[in-house]
């Protein structure tokens, strides 16, 4: 493989992924298959409210780490609009939270701007994808850059890369999946008899679920993910606000257990379909045969069923992720990127 020859990296965020990502960085040796990646460098991480830092020639990422860990941040003060127009780099890899009541605007308008520049952008961050995935390609490919997003969803599974690279000639015709960790935890608690409030707790005190876990049980974290694979893998434009979602809040542990002694699992389900010339989305409550290998995916875990019209039903799983799954998202996408160049 050509190697990446020292791209330059300009991160936008710095939560647990974006740190787990410079921990694998700041150890190549430890990961031998990185070396065709070249000799990435970090020229800025900008936060929005833990600083920032910036060395053009390369921060070493030992140092950063020990920085951020000591001050429980950055020294330095820049916003991303000014780190976007003044730092000189090759990457944006945008990995600030995702805002579903502002449809994903800050993000947007960070992997625009980073694309007019010339630059090529990773985004991490699933509002791009959710509501201006089409725009932003187009933008992509008229300025001749990259445009990627494998960390959108089921963390770092290659489910754009499968489908852009080895599932070629095919047409997707449906997707469903188990996409969110945290409906899934806790569903899972129930059926062992747990409230939905002391389920949720569990999850929270595991670090799946957000101290507003809200995202989550009302369906909106699922329905972002089916709004992304639907408009990436579908050629769909189909906001989340299209979705239809079932919420969690509404389950109680006796339905999950008389669905069990009925020898099925409750799951909540994410599809997206074409059906009489529009795009079908939902995130629902399902029954599932314990024959089914959903019935199978536990905890945090997740899996994606495509349905194609060549190579049949493809199935892909992932069992138990961590921050090193997520951040491979990000090194899978640098790949790409630089096969691009």
């Amino acid at each position: 493989m050509r190697r990446f020859q020292s791209p330059r990296l300009l991160l936008l965020g710095f939560g647990n992924v974006g740190r787990r990502l410079v921990e694998i960085l700041a150890n190549p040796a430890d990961y031998p298959g990185l070396a065709d990646l070249g000799d990435v460098r970090l020229v800025g991480i900008v936060t929005r409210s833990h600083g920032a830092t910036v060395d053009p020639g390369g921060l070493e990422p030992r140092r950063v780490l020990e920085d951020y860990g000591r001050n429980g941040g950055f020294r330095e003060t820049l916003a991303s609009d000014e780190a976007l127009r003044e730092i000189d780099y090759d990457v944006l890899v945008e990995m600030t939270p995702l805002d579903i009541p502002g449809r994903g605007a800050a993000a947007i308008a960070h992997v625009r701007a980073a694309l007019e520049s010339g630059r090529d952008a990773i985004t991490c961050n699933k509002g791009p994808v959710a509501w201006a995935w089409r725009s932003l390609k187009e933008l992509a490919r008229e300025r001749g850059r990259a445009l990627v997003c494998e960390t959108t969803v089921m963390d770092g599974v290659p489910v754009f890369n499968l489908v852009q690279r080895c599932l070629r000639g095919n047409t997707i015709l449906r997707i469903e999946g188990i996409l969110n960790s945290t409906t899934n935890y806790v569903l899972g608690e129930m059926e062992r008899g747990a409230s939905l409030e002391s389920a949720v707790a569990g999850a929270q005190r595991l670090g799946v679920a957000e101290a507003d876990p809200a995202n989550d049980l009302e369906g909106w974290d699922a329905a972002v993910k089916v709004s992304a694979l639907a408009n990436v893998l579908l050629g769909a434009d189909l906001p989340p606000e299209q979705v239809e979602r079932e919420s969690l809040l509404t389950v109680t542990p006796g339905r999950i257990q008389a669905a069990a002694a009925r020898g099925v699992r409750l799951k909540v389900v994410c599809e997206a379909y074409p059906e009489d010339g529009r795009m079908v989305g939902k995130v629902n409550l399902r029954e599932i045969p314990l024959s089914d290998p959903f019935a199978l995916v536990s905890g945090t875990s997740s899996i994606l069923r495509l349905t194609t019209d060549i190579a049949g039903k493809v199935v892909i799983t992932e069992e138990d992720p961590d921050l090193s799954t997520t951040a491979y998202g990000v090194i899978s996408d640098l790949f790409r990127v630089g096969e691009g160049r």
